[in-house]
């Protein structure tokens, strides 16, 4: 292989020199320019959503989604036990308890039944993650919000251009966070966006990620705000970035058909499910591995052929700050874990790559 072949590394190009460039002729490097909004309304446009509010990261978008709702002590949030740290540490930050659902175990997503079954008087959010891009199954998910009159608020941080029967994922719950980390679909360095079709919720986030600065007055502060502001920098990136998730989107989409056609006659490889009607962005296609070696040796050995990997993500009760929330055996969650791999998923590798590995 004459290239190296990347994990999930950004695609960055001319044009989004261009656009960054343009920002740092304006001098408007931070809080203020025209290229934030300009971005969150091309966002929600994408989405056919009303309004997107950008953010510092998708941790700070799932931070602020719970503070809107009012979410706190007392209180108690469901999540998968699969998935990144961030899905989970905002609860925290928020001072309410996270209580953690087994998943489905061909989707890998949180299972609707596991959510129902751990509903409470207490249950003030439900927060489904899409895996990997892999869209969740929200028409039962938005069943038992609407039954229980609990919101959902949807990590669509992975899940950038997936649909669910043909509505974007970030669009059905009533708070909703994506990423825009490095290794994203799209980055903008870093930062994030909460997508709702409340407008006034809109406007409070709006106001809340500007230290809750009544500008009206000069610098006056009428509650409690934060310093989650997306800079005009990062927007511009995004925007660059914006223009090309089309083509992101479609390479990805097709280094997943690649994969499986190349393992279509392997009984050994089992990959990540999508639910009927649910298209994944695939931001790393997934598989489950049936073998006598670990996960840790098979990395190992594709090291050795330039194949870099990542294991799937560790049941979030092994963490020591929440091993205490451990009320279950998760069988389905450890399983995955424990055969689960991701592969090389950067749209800078080419087809030949993915053919390779």
């Amino acid at each position: 292989m004459t290239k190296p072949i990347l994990l999930d590394a950004p695609n960055l190009g001319e044009l989004e020199k261009k656009y960054l460039i343009e920002c740092i002729d304006s001098t408007f490097v931070s809080s203020v320019g025209k290229n934030i909004d300009i971005f969150e309304n091309k966002f929600a446009q994408y989405l056919k959503a009303k309004r997107a509010v950008s953010t510092q990261s998708g941790t700070a978008a799932i931070h602020l989604a719970l503070y809107e709702l009012g979410i706190g002590p007392g209180d108690e949030v469901i999540v998968p036990v699969i998935t990144f740290i961030a899905t989970v540490n905002p609860i925290k930050y928020v001072g309410a308890t996270p209580v953690f659902a087994d998943v489905d175990p061909e989707t890998w997503n949180i299972d609707p039944k596991e959510i129902e079954n751990h509903i409470t008087e207490r249950t003030k959010a439900i927060i489904p993650v899409h895996l990997y891009g892999n869209p969740c199954d929200m028409d039962k998910i938005m069943e038992i919000s609407k039954k229980y009159n609990i919101p959902v608020i949807e990590d669509a941080t992975e899940s950038l251009g997936a649909t669910y029967k043909g509505q974007f994922t970030g669009t059905f719950g009533e708070l909703n966070a994506f990423s825009f980390n490095g290794n994203k679909i799209m980055t903008t360095g870093g930062g994030g966006m909460i997508v709702t079709n409340d407008e006034n919720k809109a406007d409070h986030l709006k106001f809340l990620v500007n230290q809750a600065r009544d500008s009206s007055k000069g610098y006056y502060h009428p509650e409690i705000g934060f310093n989650y502001r997306m800079t005009n920098l990062e927007a511009s990136l995004g925007l660059a970035q914006f223009e090309r998730l089309p083509e992101f989107l479609s390479k990805k989409r097709k280094f997943a058909e690649i994969y499986k056609e190349g393992f279509k006659n392997n009984d050994k490889i089992i990959f990540q499910k999508s639910y009927a009607g649910a298209e994944s962005s695939y931001w790393l296609t997934s598989i489950k591995i049936e073998s006598n070696k670990s996960i840790p040796e098979i990395q190992e050995e594709l090291k050795e052929k330039g194949i870099p990997t990542r294991r799937v993500f560790m049941p979030i009760v092994e963490f020591p700050p929440y091993k205490e929330y451990k009320k279950e055996e998760y069988k389905n969650a450890y399983e995955i874990y424990e055969k689960g791999l991701n592969l090389p998923g950067s749209t800078v590798n080419n087809y030949e790559q993915v053919e390779y590995i």
